[in-house]
């Protein structure tokens, strides 16, 4: 009776190039899992610094309201009047079109990036600026934003001009790309930089586009007459918002 022959047991070798792969991808998925760990771990400590500075800015408005507040209840009870200070800050809209329009006033409403009908753009209160105003009065309106139309403008109608093109700013990624430098790195940090006219201000209002508003609803009264003569140009003070609430 035969005998069968004890078979010999090949090792089989993992090719080489096959063993450098695995290795490199195994070290590129711990690379991209460290990477990923840390950024999460960087959003999540940001996320609380905004909402910080939030909650900071929150409790800075609402001290101011309530010293304004006191400060008229005091006046009053003592007989006289309490005179804010007044604003350092314009909003600025264009109510009229091209026709029949200036060269220099045409120019000056692009320094003001009123380039189209119905743009609108904040503006520090100075001397250069009321005179440019000034020249273009008939063909816009203007007056002191209140806070809330300030954060409504920047939040439903607010783009970044960023590399001469318009972006809109869905995160606050956006903001901390072309502003960080300077430290504002939230929508918050760049409504308060407007609302308090801050050291920053030129930057912050260089980095957001001029606002695109619709007609106001319900209409102008008459474009040729001015606010003060039952028209539309010209300064409205804190009326301006009305006005802005009807055109967001």
């Amino acid at each position: 009776m035969s005998q069968k022959k004890p078979q010999m047991q090949v090792e089989q070798k993992v090719p080489e190039n096959i063993v450098k792969k695995t290795a490199r991808d195994t070290k590129l998925r711990e690379a991209v899992a460290k990477r990923r760990t840390e950024r999460l771990a960087a959003n999540k400590t940001r996320r609380a610094q905004w909402d910080k500075n939030a909650q900071a800015y929150e409790n800075e408005y609402k001290a101011a309201d309530k010293s304004l507040i006191d400060n008229i209840r005091k006046a009053k009870s003592e007989g006289g009047f309490y005179v804010p200070a007044e604003s350092k800050l314009i909003l600025v809209v264009r109510i009229r079109g091209i026709n029949t329009l200036n060269p220099q006033v045409r120019q000056t409403l692009r320094l003001l990036k009123l380039r189209q009908l119905h743009n609108a753009a904040f503006v520090r209160v100075n001397k250069a600026t009321i005179e440019m105003i000034r020249k273009v009065e008939p063909y816009v309106t203007y007056g002191y934003p209140s806070r809330a139309v300030i954060k409504n403008l920047i939040y439903k109608r607010g783009y970044a001009k960023i590399n001469g093109q318009r972006i809109p700013i869905t995160n606050n990624n956006v903001i901390e790309q072309q502003l960080g430098k300077v430290g504002i790195h939230s929508i918050e940090d760049l409504i308060h930089e407007i609302v308090t006219v801050g050291p920053n201000f030129k930057e912050a209002n260089r980095f957001l586009w001029a606002f695109k508003l619709r007609g106001p609803r319900g209409g102008f009264i008459a474009k040729r007459k001015s606010f003060i003569n039952q028209g539309d140009w010209g300064n409205r003070e804190d009326l301006i918002n009305d006005l802005v609430k009807r055109m967001i």
